[in-house]
């Protein structure tokens, strides 16, 4: 139960869930900022966005050694990542006139400043990933799913 003094957690959270209802023109200015915000975590938050912008904050990195990293990933998700990373201005983009091209991409200040908070996020994930199987394994086993 939330107390009475989180009650503006609650109106933002009421305010996330407004975006479903993009087509209401006008915005109001809270749902127009909330959308916003959930834009930018989804993007940053995305499947692949965390794992490309950490390789990137280490230095230049091509889009072979990006293939080669981030574990699932196909040719065509990671471009279409790329893009929009380079879109909104976490990623800057380099072609070198080589044959074939060399194309190097770079974290932006921004991205470089979100850095540290996604090599946390990672290092909690990946000390607490083994209990999260155990749990949703209990999960399942006690509610009959699989």
């Amino acid at each position: 139960m939330m107390s009475q003094g989180n009650s503006d957690v609650t109106a933002g959270l009421d305010a996330l869930t407004d975006c479903a209802a993009a087509n209401d023109l006008p915005f109001t200015p809270g749902q127009a900022k909330a959308c916003t915000v959930r834009e930018v975590l989804d993007r940053v938050g995305g499947k692949w966005s965390i794992g490309i912008l950490v390789a990137a904050s280490q230095g230049p990195v091509r889009f072979t050694e990006l293939e080669r990293h981030i574990e699932g990933i196909s040719r065509r998700m990671l471009t279409l990542t790329l893009r929009n990373l380079e879109r909104d201005g976490l990623l800057d983009r380099t072609v070198y006139p080589t044959v074939p091209p060399k194309v190097e991409y770079t974290a932006t200040p921004i991205a470089l400043e979100l850095y540290e908070s996604l090599v946390a996020l990672t290092s909690w994930a990946e000390r607490h990933r083994n209990t999260i199987a155990a749990a949703r394994a209990a999960y399942d086993q006690a509610h009959g799913t699989s």
